[in-house]
């Protein structure tokens, strides 16, 4: 696990994730984030949940942020959207996002597996959360690292 960690770390381009958030979020109201627990997650998207509600994106104007939260030390990753999502997206799409953000990660891509997600993500969130013009940024897009407490 701590090869993966090592690997994990010198491959991932918070520079190049930050501006895909920036990128997708120029189309659509939705807010996108990224988190990386610096410590293992068993159950991600509990951790996810979590972390969604502690960074504050449950109070978007249109609850329509989503999360993706990845644990490199359990090798567990998780998307995690809100209520407004939940209720025009189906499952079929994060199953598919998930599935190729496996495929980069198994081939340590990293970076690009997270970049394909929130370029996959602002697709559909433009679709069913378009730009607004009164539109603003209502979370940060820097990638979030969490530290385990001691």
């Amino acid at each position: 696990m701590v090869t993966l960690m090592n690997s994990f770390e010198t491959q991932l381009d918070h520079v190049r994730i930050g501006r895909a958030i920036v990128a997708a979020e120029l189309r659509t109201s939705g807010e996108l984030r990224v988190v990386v627990h610096q410590y293992p997650a068993m159950d991600a998207l509990a951790a996810a949940k979590d972390e969604f509600s502690r960074l504050g994106m449950n109070c978007t104007r249109e609850r329509n942020a989503v999360l993706i939260l990845v644990a490199p030390l359990s090798h567990t990753f998780a998307i995690y959207g809100d209520a407004g999502i939940h209720a025009k997206c189906g499952p079929a799409f994060w199953a598919e996002v998930a599935g190729a953000m496996s495929e980069h990660f198994k081939r340590e891509a990293f970076t690009e597996g997270l970049v394909y997600a929130l370029e996959r993500a602002g697709e559909l969130l433009a679709v069913y959360f378009p730009r607004r013009s009164d539109d603003r940024n209502e979370l940060s897009d820097h990638v979030v690292e969490r530290f385990p407490v001691i």
